[in-house]
């Protein structure tokens, strides 16, 4: 392709790829929000590197041929990485496998290497002093990244003590979100009308990245450590052995690796690997294949952007295609008509597909999808199954047509201006109706133990309970003849549900199932106004400054208590007990009105506690500067945000003077 193109040419396809990879780049890495697949993405990024060789006039430094990563984001701290977290060589092919171990046998003689799953998540370094874990980092460019200790606390698998341990020992691993968690939160965002992260990388970057450590708890991530960085006082002659150590120490290392003597054992390896990855309790994006042997790693040496020691195998995404047989609408808790795709059985990553979600009307005109066509399916990520084209329309098919009324209660469905979303505006849909009391009793709503969803099947079966407040006038003599009840179970579920009155304000807003009001929403909600009551009265554009809300929620939250069905619900649980006010309200306004941004290491207070009682106090926390900030406060090792602060003027706390503001003991 590279030979055939003039010079012009070439010019222009470099200029269209940099921007197009440099827009990806940016959604996948700091938007957790990607468009497009990641093998897609790497054959436009190998076609820029083919033009730049071919046309070395046009290669430049600053290209993104030349990044590791990406740039850091400017809402957590910056870290300066002691060793550089490089990125890996890619190869689509097994004759790309065997040029590799050319290069590898001509430089460092015969090898053996260590071939591993690659699992796909967020890459972090991860730094312990004298067996304690003290800071975490995400790769960033490789050379600065962004500092998530806090946040990777929350990960169980990640040891926080290492007895036994070197004064300094230094790893690099992934975190990422397991296959089921994934599956379980996108059924719940898509209940709740929120858009649903991609894939579990995505989901993984995005939790991890959180301001609250409390709701990256909540997505239950996982860690696999690939790599020891740096260790005072140890050192290994190979990589396995590296890992054992590890492993030894406690740490959860990468899952499936396995020493391959030759380069035939590596293909075979890899070939394995592909056929079971599908298997795997988590989504993986290769293989990685790494000489073994240390000394030879320093021989054979890297690049500025990768080692020339290792290479990551990428699959293919596998596609197959299928007869559609039946499109069938369900119906979710808000309301929304969501076609899904039934067709003929067929194995994907390992496991049999028989539905695909089709989301709205506007995907299916988009593909022309009729009854009877032969699709093409994949599974996007690995993990959910995706309709990706027509491959043959029956003759005389017609584009399917969602219905115009609601399957479950025959109400006449509706599409709001600006959704794509078609929806059933019957606020007693049976099918809303059950959604919505599971939700509101959920975990992270009201947290009602016993009250899963074939329970609360059998109240609105047998018409006990209409409404979340019907829940609060049930009795035991009602619930205890139910099946799979009795007395005992009866009694817990009516104290359980009696329990749930005392909840924070906040779990209450969130269980009310407000169409794209996410559990941290519905928190930032309670602390800005306090009370439901406040909530109710306040202005759209009220709700729409909030950091983190913005126009949409705002006018959904408008939308929903606008509805008399809806305010009066909440005089019926206001009747019934249910507490209407929150914990995470400011306890004082000593700061209100101030911006504080928050930068380095304080010498007593961690940054999630600074930031806790700026906003008790009333003031404000963001993560950038700009002239809208009142006062930087400054620990050690502060960086790039205390230059910009002195840049533009802003005044400069440390830690004794913010809590003297505060009204604290300096």
């Amino acid at each position: 392709m590279v030979a055939n193109m003039d010079k012009d040419r070439a010019k222009v396809r470099v200029d269209e790829l940099r921007e197009t990879l440099e827009y990806h780049a940016e959604r996948y890495y700091n938007g957790d929000s990607p468009e497009i697949e990641d093998f897609e993405y790497d054959r436009l990024l190998r076609e820029l590197v083919e033009l730049e060789t071919g046309f070395p006039e046009f290669d430049h430094p600053a290209s993104i041929t030349h990044r590791v990563g990406w740039k850091a984001s400017t809402s957590f701290a910056p870290v300066t990485h002691a060793v550089r977290m490089d990125s890996l060589q890619d190869a689509f092919n097994f004759d790309e496998i065997d040029a590799f171990d050319a290069r590898v046998r001509e430089k460092a003689g015969d090898s053996r290497y260590l071939v591993e799953v690659k699992v796909d998540g967020l890459s972090v370094s991860l730094l312990y002093q004298d067996g304690v874990f003290t800071r975490g980092a995400t790769r960033g460019d490789g050379v600065t990244g962004e500092d998530v200790t806090e946040n990777l606390r929350t990960i169980r698998s990640l040891p926080l003590e290492i007895p036994g341990g070197p004064p300094l020992l230094e790893v690099r691993g992934e975190v990422f979100m397991p296959r089921a968690v994934f599956e379980a939160l996108v059924a719940e965002q898509e209940d709740s009308g929120e858009q649903p992260f991609k894939n579990p990388r995505n989901a993984a970057a995005g939790s991890l990245r959180q301001k609250d450590p409390k709701v990256t708890r909540s997505r239950r991530l996982d860690l696999a450590v690939f790599n020891l960085q740096r260790a005072e006082g140890i050192a290994f002659s190979s990589h396995q052995r590296s890992l054992e150590y590890l492993a030894g120490l406690g740490f959860p290392v990468s899952p499936e690796y396995r020493i391959c003597e030759d380069i035939e054992a590596v293909k075979n390896r890899v070939t394995e690997i592909g056929e079971n990855r599908g298997n795997l309790p988590f989504e993986m994006d290769g293989a990685v294949i790494k000489v073994d042997d240390f000394s030879q790693r320093e021989v054979l040496g890297a690049t500025s952007k990768f080692p020339k020691w290792a290479l990551a195998y990428k699959y293919p995404p596998e596609e197959k295609a299928t007869r559609l047989r039946e499109v069938e609408v369900q119906v979710g808790r808000t309301g929304a008509l969501t076609p899904t795709a039934i067709f003929d059985p067929i194995t994907l990553a390992g496991t049999t597909v028989t539905r695909a979600v089709l989301h709205n009307q506007e995907m299916i005109d988009k593909k022309g999808i009729s009854i009877g066509d032969l699709i093409v399916v994949r599974k996007a990520g690995d993990i959910i199954p995706e309709v990706v084209e027509v491959a043959e329309h029956q003759p005389d098919a017609q584009i399917y047509q969602l219905p115009e009324h609601c399957p479950s209660c025959g109400a006449k469905a509706i599409r709001p201006e600006g959704e794509a979303v078609l929806r059933c505006p019957n606020a007693a849909c049976p099918a809303q109706l059950l959604r919505n009391l599971v939700h509101y009793a959920s975990r992270d709503a009201m947290d009602i133990e016993g009250l899963g969803q074939a329970i609360v099947r059998l109240l609105v079966e047998n018409e006990l309970v209409s409404s979340a407040s019907d829940l609060y006038h049930l009795n035991v003599e009602q619930i205890s003849p139910l099946e799979r009840m009795g007395q005992k179970s009866a009694e817990n579920l009516i104290a359980a549900i009696a329990g749930s009155k005392e909840q924070d304000a906040s779990r209450l807003i969130f269980a009310l199932g407000i169409r794209g009001i996410g559990q941290r929403a519905a928190q930032l909600l309670a602390k800005r106004f306090g009370d439901v009551d406040s909530l109710m009265a306040a202005q759209i554009d009220e709700i729409a400054a909030i950091e983190g809300c913005g126009m949409t929620m705002a006018g959904a939250l408008i939308d929903f208590f606008a509805e008399a069905g809806n305010a009066e619900l909440i005089e019926r649980l206001k009747q019934a007990g249910v507490n209407m006010r929150s914990e995470l309200a400011p306890t004082g306004q000593s700061l209100a009105g101030v911006t504080f941004v928050l930068t380095g290491t304080l010498p007593t207070l961690t940054r999630s506690e600074a930031a806790k009682m700026i906003e008790d106090a009333g003031g404000k926390v963001t993560g950038s500067v700009s002239k809208k900030t009142s006062y930087l406060v400054a620990g050690e090792e502060a960086g790039s945000k205390l230059t910009k602060a002195n840049q533009l003027g802003i005044p400069l706390l440390d830690e004794a003077g913010l809590l003297a503001m505060i009204g604290g003991q300096a």
